[in-house]
């Protein structure tokens, strides 16, 4: 039987926050019903996906990558080197990865293709998207607790009109990525420490 692994990211676009990295090998035997990208999801499906996946998948891995690498290397690389992270963390040696997107992380542990769009073509990206999502939505709820006022449970870091006015009002905090324009102008201007 060949071992395929899906692997997909949550979190490219947002000011704050982590990438999040997930790879999936589904068991064949034990399919998942209803797998799709998961920003096709209602929030509820997603969260009972990401039970289901947890507990059917011959293997599974999720990995974070936080401001510091996305500022230091950019959001590209930081989302490619948590893919290979993700890769190399899974318990069982995928054959093939199969990488939503066009392109591919360099010194993968397994042969790869890169797919556009693949989150929503292939069982395996879904199941990546599912947990990938989950996991940074939670994180972001979380983060919303540890420096509120900014909405980070409700927009999840996005740059939405609300999380912009919030940024102008309070400044960056430590969750926000330096390297992106609306945080960046604060650092660039020196209006904030």
């Amino acid at each position: 039987m060949k071992r395929v692994a899906g692997v997909d990211e949550a979190g490219r676009g947002p000011l704050a926050g982590p990438v999040v990295v997930a790879a999936v090998i589904l068991d064949p035997s034990h399919p998942i019903a209803g797998l799709n990208d998961s920003k096709q999801l209602s929030k509820a499906r997603r969260n009972a996906l990401d039970i289901e996946i947890r507990a059917r998948a011959l293997a599974f891995c999720v990995i974070e990558v936080g401001t510091e690498a996305i500022d230091r290397h950019n959001i590209l690389q930081a989302t490619l080197l948590g893919m290979r992270e993700a890769l190399r963390g899974l318990a069982v040696l995928p054959d093939e990865a199969l990488i939503d997107g066009n392109k591919l992380p360099k010194d993968l542990p397994c042969a790869a293709r890169a797919i556009v769009d693949g989150d929503a073509l292939i069982p395996e990206i879904s199941a990546a998207s599912i947990l990938a999502k989950v996991h940074r939505d939670r994180l972001l709820v979380a983060l919303d607790a540890v420096h509120p006022g900014y909405g980070f449970a409700t927009h999840k870091g996005y740059p939405t009109p609300e999380h912009l006015a919030a940024l102008e009002r309070l400044g960056p905090c430590p969750a926000h990525r330096r390297s992106f324009a609306p945080v960046k102008r604060f650092f660039a201007a020196d209006l904030f420490g």
